[in-house]
């Protein structure tokens, strides 16, 4: 390819990138109507740097970056004067307005505990990187708190939900995991969101006798990790599994270059665990391309795989060189197969791959479609008013176990004794919520396929291969 048609290309990219922002997506960010962009996090400015305090909220200051409504400022200053029942006015008022905000959810649904007996869990999400993200993630978890309260409690015993911002930072998530492992009355956490921020923080939790499920973490590595550290969402063997079966077996395809980032645990192991599913499934993997390398060229990259013979790109990116991707993905022009994991799974794939992403097939731990009898995808955009993502879905079943475990017996040691059970099994939003002795979920990956559609509102959606 010449350096104009590259330089035009990545330019095209660029701009792309640029507009963004706009859009309204509901399948992802569920209209929150939260302008991301430009907004910064009270405390988070460049060069600050936020206390510990200021990172966990239960009610007292909002995590969520953006203006905040009147409402919601007033429901937040009356929970810190332990105003309750003005608190619950403000917070229900909020919510009018901007009914899939679900920070204002759990602080409505703490604020009707107000200092009643409760059993207390944490969240820990990247609000301060990853807002999207973070307000996935919070969907699952109030919903299921909403869920519980509303029918009576644990047992007659409300949940309680806090929130920390660990902004995906392995250093923060640790200093968070000592903040909350030093406070008796968390009981639970839901999180970290990246591997790498749930192996560093994980050590503290075992160390404190807390279990931490995460939703959204899957680097093998967390797999035999620790007895208090287990996750809702596949690993990524079950991943790189199945896309390396549907490129040799479905598609008959043989030879595929991968595209990661080296410095992430989760892209490392997704892109080794892929390696080996396609070797032993008779494919070879030609060529491996580091995202992260200041020199990469997504046209030389492209160039060389085809002169390799590559039948397939494997995007095994995560959200820090999901951009390095992106281009790929425009360099490519639909001339390779494209497969990725799913951190790949995101509105801006559709935003700015558009036609050139159109036919990617992605590995993702759930989709919406994927089992008709449950009734998880109705209740959800009934709460919300709009679908929600696999991180969503997974967050919720976190929160469950939680919930589950917290009925049979409501300390630290009771929780974690209950999910090791072998007769631990409950229902969540993707199905039976087992966990087997290495702390995995015992659950399999759904994989979907970029097409034009209207349900994102970008023109394109993730449909479900069947």
């Amino acid at each position: 390819m010449s350096q104009k048609n590259e330089t035009t290309i990545l330019a095209l990219a660029l701009l792309l990138t640029v507009g963004i922002v706009g859009g309204g997506v509901w399948w992802f960010t569920n209209g929150s109507g939260i302008k991301i962009g430009n907004n910064i996090i009270p405390g988070s400015e460049p060069g600050s740097n936020p206390s510990l305090q200021d990172r966990i909220s239960f009610g007292e200051k909002t995590l969520t970056p953006g203006a905040v409504s009147p409402a919601k400022k007033e429901g937040v200053e009356a929970i810190t004067a332990k105003s309750y029942d003005k608190a619950i006015a403000n917070f229900t008022t909020a919510l009018k307005l901007n009914p899939n905000d679900p920070e204002a959810l759990i602080f409505l649904n703490n604020a009707r505990i107000a200092s009643s007996k409760n059993y207390t869990i944490v969240a820990s999400v990247p609000f301060g990187t990853d807002p999207n993200v973070s307000l996935e993630i919070l969907r699952g978890i109030a919903q299921a708190q909403n869920e519980i309260n509303t029918s009576g409690g644990v047992k007659g015993v409300p949940l309680r939900v806090g929130i920390a911002n660990d902004e995906d930072n392995p250093e923060i998530a640790k200093q968070i995991a000592s903040k909350l492992v030093s406070n008796s009355e968390v009981l639970g956490v839901v999180g970290p969101n990246t591997s790498d921020s749930t192996l560093a923080a994980g050590n503290i939790y075992t160390s404190g006798q807390l279990v931490a499920i995460s939703p959204t973490s899957t680097s093998v590595k967390i797999s035999n990790f620790s007895r208090y550290v287990f996750r809702t969402v596949p690993s990524d063997f079950m991943a790189a599994r199945t896309l390396a079966n549907y490129m040799v077996k479905t598609l008959q395809k043989k030879n595929a270059v991968v595209f990661f980032n080296s410095q992430s645990n989760y892209s490392q192991s997704l892109k080794s665990e892929f390696v080996s599913s396609v070797s032993l499934e008779g494919g070879q993997v030609s060529s491996e391309f580091d995202l992260s390398q200041v020199g990469f060229s997504a046209a030389k990259s492209v160039e060389q795989a085809t002169k390799q013979g590559a039948e397939v790109l494997m995007l095994a990116a995560n959200t820090e060189t999901l951009d390095k991707a992106l281009q790929v993905v425009q360099i490519n022009q639909k001339k390779l197969t494209l497969l990725a994991g799913d951190d790949v799974y995101t509105v801006k794939t559709l935003e700015i791959g558009r036609e050139q992403a159109t036919g990617m097939v992605v590995a993702v731990p759930w989709h919406i479609d994927s089992d008709r009898k449950s009734d998880f995808p109705q209740k959800s955009r009934q709460l919300w008013g709009g679908d929600v993502s696999w991180r969503s879905a997974l967050s919720y079943d976190a929160t469950v176990a939680l919930i589950v475990a917290l009925g049979r017996n409501p300390s630290r040691s009771g929780v974690q004794q209950a999910l090791f059970s072998s007769d631990f099994s409950t229902s969540g939003a993707s199905g039976t919520i087992r966990f087997l002795a290495s702390g995995d979920r015992n659950a399999p990956v759904q994989l979907v396929k970029i097409v034009p559609g209207s349900r994102s509102r970008t023109g394109y959606d993730f449909e479900l291969v069947r």
